[in-house]
């Protein structure tokens, strides 16, 4: 396996994830991963999302350089969104920092930055 480029910082800003007009997490305590060939993706610390707006899902991917991944549905405005959330609950000790931590699809919410 070649190994991928992953760099996993705190992010100096204050982020916010909305789902149509429902705040789905407001946190000053996000991790930014940046990963070779993907866009950087913003990873929110559980205590500082909605999980009553959450919904466990069934599915699951794996990951050969973070490990498998655990999903979520999001209930918002009346409308499911299917596995727009996903969680790294064991990661590989690379990427240990996300452990726990929570990260969604750009398509499905919208973020805002302070």
């Amino acid at each position: 396996m070649t190994e991928r480029r992953i760099g996993i910082a705190p992010y100096p800003k204050r982020v916010r994830a909305h789902c149509r007009d429902t705040l789905i997490a407001d946190s000053g305590h996000v991790l930014r991963l940046e990963e070779e060939g993907h866009k950087p993706v913003y990873y929110f610390p559980r205590a500082d999302v909605a999980m009553t707006a959450l919904t466990a899902s069934a599915h699951r991917t794996r990951c050969p350089y973070k490990g498998e991944a655990t999903y979520y549905s999001i209930q918002a405005g009346g409308e499911t969104f299917e596995n727009a959330v996903w969680s790294y609950e064991a990661p590989i000790d690379a990427v240990s920092a996300i452990e726990g931590y929570l990260a969604f699809y750009s398509d499905k919410v919208r973020f805002t930055e302070s």
